[in-house]
């Protein structure tokens, strides 16, 4: 299923709008991660957007680590887990053999915890000794069935989103749903990490054919001012694809492609997230002051008339609102005078963001 793009100014609500979808996706039974873009998450780097996904993966009616929470439930006899195995010995699939082959020793060797952990982990992010695997394919009369070899880990990452999705279907759950926040923050990479993360962008939303992770719905949320600060302020628009280009590589012409795409999804397709109207931020107040009422059993005082007036970030409104209450309780019959000071985004290059991908997974 296709992503989406919501846009919004700082205030307006992308993240609690991520909190509730994730919210109605694990009621609804979806396994659901929410990440939130950073220095130690870069788009740029799939393995640690994969490593943060897993980690923050909520899974419906399980506590702990949730690939191995939905492992330890996967029984061999259902649809879903011969749909599974049979996905994972194909061709077609996209995934290398360290995959068919673990899940073949995890259901054959079950009776080896230390395997079993070794196995849960290298499908959740970690390194899996080579030899390890070997080993137990030649316990089961397996080692001719299996070529494993080392995945690189550029690669290796997006095999684990493809076969996280594929396991949490054959456990019994809907699908995967990633929530990405503050994307914004790939406005201040370098040119190059830009593209790459535009390019990531891309592929996540299910924009690039053939490329997407089937089973896993993604909802990402960015700055409604990233076009005008990034796209055309920085001149990605114009300068990404053939900056990418210009380095003359099948890899690069290809990233320059998928880059693009991503570019038009931010101008193009995003969803914005409006302000409230009069009417509805009026309603959110009463509903506030009944709710702060109830809170301390006192009565909230009216507020100035120009609090009707728009302008503001709910989030402001609500600050103010609360922050006049709690003093006008504490301290009545005493002025408040509430000073405010607009948050603005910045789209300044910082390197300390850009750290050296992870090293190797998959060897010994």
């Amino acid at each position: 299923m296709p992503g989406l793009l919501v846009a919004g100014g700082f205030g307006t609500g992308k993240s609690h709008l991520l909190e509730y979808l994730e919210n109605m996706a694990v009621s609804s039974g979806f396994v659901c991660s929410r990440v939130v873009i950073s220095k130690e998450t870069p788009l740029f780097d799939a393995a640690k957007v994969f490593r943060a996904a897993i980690e923050a993966a909520i899974v419906p009616g399980r506590s702990g680590q949730a690939i191995h929470e939905v492992a330890l439930g996967l029984n061999q006899k259902t649809p879903g887990y011969a749909d599974l195995f049979r996905w994972a010995n194909s061709p077609e699939s996209g995934i290398g053999s360290l995959f068919p082959a673990t899940l073949m020793l995890h259901e054959r060797l079950s009776q080896d915890p230390e395997l079993v952990e070794q196995i849960c982990n290298f499908w959740a992010g970690d390194k899996l000794p080579i030899g390890g695997v070997k080993a137990g394919l030649r316990q089961i009369g397996q080692a001719a069935s299996y070529s494993v070899k080392p995945i690189k880990v550029k690669e290796l990452a997006r095999q684990r989103f493809l076969f996280a999705a594929r396991l949490f279907r054959a456990a019994g759950f809907k699908g995967w749903t990633v929530l990405i926040d503050e994307v914004e923050l790939i406005g201040r990479y370098s040119l190059l990490q830009r593209g790459r993360s535009y390019a990531e962008l891309a592929t996540w939303l299910g924009r690039i054919e053939s490329e997407g992770y089937p089973g896993l719905t993604a909802v990402a949320a960015i700055t409604d001012d990233f076009d005008l600060g990034v796209l055309q302020g920085k001149g990605d628009r114009d300068y990404v694809g053939p900056r990418l280009r210009a380095k003359e590589t099948d890899e690069y012409t290809m990233l320059a492609a998928r880059a693009e795409v991503g570019i038009r999804v931010i101008e193009r397709e995003s969803v914005l997230l409006h302000r409230p109207d009069d009417t509805a931020r009026a309603a959110i107040r009463e509903r506030l002051q009944h709710i702060h009422a109830t809170a301390y059993d006192w009565a909230p005082p009216g507020l100035p008339s120009h609090e009707s007036k728009g302008g503001r970030p709910m989030r402001s409104y609500v600050r103010r609102w609360i922050n006049e209450w709690d003093l006008n309780r504490l301290y009545p019959g005493h002025v408040v005078n509430t000073e405010e000071e607009e948050l603005k985004t910045t789209y300044e290059e910082n390197p300390q963001l850009e750290e050296p991908p992870e090293p190797e997974v998959g060897q010994d």
